[in-house]
C-alpha cells in the first residue's frame, strides 16, 4: 500500500504529527510484527523522539487500535454503500465485491496488520472493532438474504455464504503485493464473477 493510499485512511481531523506516526506504526508493524516492535522503532520511523510519540498516542496498542478501527471502518463504509446503491441484490454483490477485493489489494499492508494483529488489542479496543466486523457480515448476509427471497441466489446457509464471501476479500492482503500481475480493479471485477457465481445466480 503506498503511503499516500495509508495516510487516506486518517483524513484531516488528525494532526500531521498523528499521521505520520500512524503511517510509521504501518510501516513497523508490518516490517516486524506488532510484539515486536517497539515504541523507539515507530518514533524513529517517522523522526520523531519516543517522547513525542506519547504527546498522541498513550502506547503502540493505541496506535494499533486506531489502525484497526479505521481499517475496519472504511471497509465497512464500503458493504454499506454498496447495499444502498439499489435495489437488485446481483448488483449490490457484485459491487460489494469489486469494492471490498479492491480495498484489500490497494490496502494490502494495513489489511494484513488489522487481520493478523486482531487479537492483539486491549480487550476494550478489540470488542469496538469486532462489532464493525459483525456489521460487515451482517450486510453481507442481508445482501445475500435478499437475493434468495428473489430466486437469484441459491445457497444452504447465510451465513456460512456471508463468511465465505468476506474472507476471499480479506485474503487478499495476505497474498496481494505491488508487484502483483493483475490490478486491483482487474481482481476486483474477476471475484465479483467468481462470487456471484459460488452463490448460484446465472451468468
Amino acid at each position: 500500500m503506498s503511503e499516500q493510499a495509508t495516510a487516506d485512511l486518517w483524513p484531516g481531523e488528525s494532526t500531521e504529527a498523528a499521521r505520520r506516526l500512524l503511517l510509521a506504526a504501518v510501516d513497523s508493524f508490518a516490517r516486524r510484527g506488532f510484539h515486536a516492535t517497539t515504541t523507539r522503532d515507530i518514533a524513529t520511523a517517522a523522526g520523531m523522539s519516543p517522547a513525542a510519540l506519547y504527546i498522541h498516542y498513550p502506547s503502540k496498542a493505541a496506535l494499533l487500535a486506531e489502525i484497526s478501527r479505521t481499517g475496519h471502518q472504511a471497509t465497512l463504509d464500503l458493504v454499506e454503500r454498496a447495499e444502498a446503491g439499489g435495489d437488485d441484490p446481483v448488483a449490490q454483490m457484485r459491487t460489494l465485491v469489486e469494492e471490498f477485493t479492491r480495498w484489500h489489494a490497494r490496502g494490502h499492508t494495513v489489511g494484513r496488520i488489522v487481520n493478523n494483529e486482531l487479537h492483539a488489542l486491549p480487550e476494550e479496543d478489540f470488542t469496538a472493532v469486532a462489532a464493525l466486523r459483525i456489521r460487515i457480515e451482517e450486510t453481507v448476509q442481508r445482501i445475500i438474504a435478499r437475493g434468495v427471497e428473489a430466486g437469484a441466489f441459491k445457497v444452504p446457509d447465510l451465513r456460512t455464504a456471508a463468511r465465505a464471501v468476506t474472507s476471499l476479500g480479506v485474503d487478499v492482503a495476505r497474498w496481494y503485493t505491488d508487484r502483483s500481475s493483475e490490478s486491483p480493479e482487474e481482481l476486483g471485477r474477476r471475484y465479483g464473477v467468481l462470487v456471484l457465481r459460488m452463490l448460484g445466480a446465472e451468468a
